[in-house]
């Protein structure tokens, strides 16, 4: 009987209690101050599942910059940086053989040439032969085309440069003894550059030329898009991966030599997006408003992944089904998005 009674004391209380905290939600409800903001309700959508790989930036175009001839260099009037048009002097060579070996081809040819005269006077009062006559002129049009490669030698004594780029390495300085095929300078086109990776041979059977890729350079904090210009069909014999190169049609702020990430799409996956203006960063976190099924608002931590062109991806705090606020329209009654109000959709 005592436990009849208790049990029914029990209930009466938890009764007055339920009623009390409905009556203070209705009011907490009532009281919630209403703005009007953006809303989407989060769902799921489609996206590339990527096989990322580390790279490094080239250029598709590098020229080795060596002199023709052998000599002290004389001037190099660039460095490492410097930006150079097609045709510029980067080098002079002291030309001390050159010109030499000009002298020298120069005094041959007098001579073949009084040769020739006096032959040629010779054979006109028939004292010497056409076959004696026609080596003289031989060996005298020989001596001219050596004086004319003389002096083409000596030309080379300045070093210009075969195209517009930038001196990326300098190998020699001046004072230095240039020699025909040794490198003195490094030029490298920017405007045609490549992004060089290596892929595992697990997927090099699905990138195909043409193939449009994904390229994070981390220093830029920037995405670019590629397309896949060559697959090198031959495994590294140690790591047995696949060199792929990449074009990246002349992307303003990168340079050869950064670090780059490239994503090539293996598939598809499902993930949540939200719109970036949705996103709230506080002390270096993140998080959105969501909408309750009251229409009140609610402060909520999200981890974010990579953006996309529709938003960004949330990796973690967020469902599918979900509703999210922003974009509030404040006011003198209502300031901006808060945990706690009532949201009217615009």
């Amino acid at each position: 009987m005592k436990t009849g009674i208790r049990l029914f004391i029990s209930l009466l209380v938890l009764a007055g209690l339920q009623a009390c905290g409905g009556e203070e939600g209705q009011m907490q409800q009532s009281a919630a101050p209403a703005v009007q903001a953006e809303t989407m309700t989060v769902k799921a959508v489609a996206v590339a599942e990527n096989y990322v790989t580390s790279g490094t930036v080239t250029s598709d175009h590098r020229v080795a910059i060596s002199s023709r001839l052998s000599g002290y260099i004389r001037e190099l009037a660039v460095r490492e940086g410097d930006k150079v048009k097609a045709g510029d002097v980067l080098v002079r060579v002291d030309p001390v053989n050159a010109r030499q070996g000009l002298v020298q081809a120069q005094a041959d040819l007098a001579d073949a040439k009084a040769d020739k005269d006096r032959y040629e006077e010779l054979f006109a009062a028939h004292a010497v032969s056409k076959q004696q006559l026609d080596r003289v002129s031989l060996r005298y049009k020989v001596a001219r085309s050596q004086v004319e490669q003389a002096r083409n030698q000596l030309g080379y004594a300045e070093v210009r440069s075969p195209v517009a780029g930038v001196v990326v390495e300098k190998r020699m300085n001046k004072g230095d003894l240039a020699s025909p095929g040794a490198a003195i300078l490094v030029l490298e086109d920017p405007d045609s550059l490549l992004v060089e990776t290596y892929v595992s041979e697990q997927f090099v059977s699905g990138i195909k030329i043409g193939d449009k890729v994904e390229i994070e350079v981390a220093t830029l904090k920037q995405s670019f898009a590629g397309v896949v210009r060559q697959v090198v069909e031959a495994a590294d014999a140690v790591s047995h991966q696949f060199l792929i190169k990449i074009s990246l049609n002349g992307e303003s702020g990168v340079h050869p030599g950064m670090y780059a990430m490239v994503g090539f799409k293996v598939g598809e996956r499902p993930a949540l997006e939200i719109p970036a203006a949705a996103v709230i960063e506080r002390s270096g976190l993140h998080g959105v408003y969501i909408v309750d099924a009251n229409g009140i608002t609610r402060y909520r931590q999200i981890r974010l992944g990579k953006p996309h062109a529709n938003g960004v991806e949330v990796l973690a705090g967020l469902r599918d089904g979900d509703v999210i606020a922003w974009n509030a329209t404040p006011s003198a009654q209502t300031p901006a998005l808060q945990t706690g109000m009532k949201v009217l959709a615009k």
